[in-house]
């Protein structure tokens, strides 16, 4: 029984981290192509609120419940398919701490603009261009992980 509970956890926890993610990258990407600074600050600050309820709980769950995971069926840490999802985890956070920081900012610039009856200023299209890019590493390790967690390939090195 404990196998089970486990095992939906992390399977929930890494659905809302992988549709969190994606939800907060469409909306963005469309309140952004728009380009009214008021669509912009109210998507941004709904996506703000997102990441620090669902992907940062979903952060906290899933090393929990997949180390728990681990060693409820035996597989040791060390395996190859653990050690990457590990690393790929980490580089997954190494982009996604500062996209946290970029969207509060690009928040922040919106309501500004807002405030001052502006378009969305230069420093905004900077951040936007940055957090654009940093999604791609960030998506493309959780998607890697997604699949060795399914595969568990042997042979790795």
């Amino acid at each position: 029984m404990a196998y089970l509970v486990l095992k939906y956890l992390h399977i929930l926890g890494a659905s809302v981290l992988l549709g969190t993610g994606a939800g907060i990258a469409f909306f963005m990407l469309l309140a952004h192509r728009g380009g009214n600074p008021a669509v912009v600050a109210g998507v941004a600050r709904i996506v703000v609120v997102a990441d620090y309820v669902f992907t940062a709980s979903a952060v906290v769950a899933q090393p929990v419940t997949g180390i728990a995971l681990a060693r409820n069926v035996g597989y040791p840490l060390t395996e190859p398919w653990i050690v990457l999802s590990l690393l790929l985890y980490g580089v997954t956070g190494a982009f996604w701490l500062p996209v946290v920081w970029m969207q509060t900012r690009m928040r922040n610039l919106a309501r500004m603009a807002v405030a001052q009856g502006q378009p969305l200023p230069p420093a905004y299209h900077r951040l936007f261009r940055l957090w654009f890019l940093f999604g791609f590493p960030a998506f493309g390790a959780v998607l890697a992980i997604f699949w060795l967690m399914i595969a568990r390939p042997t042979g790795l090195w």
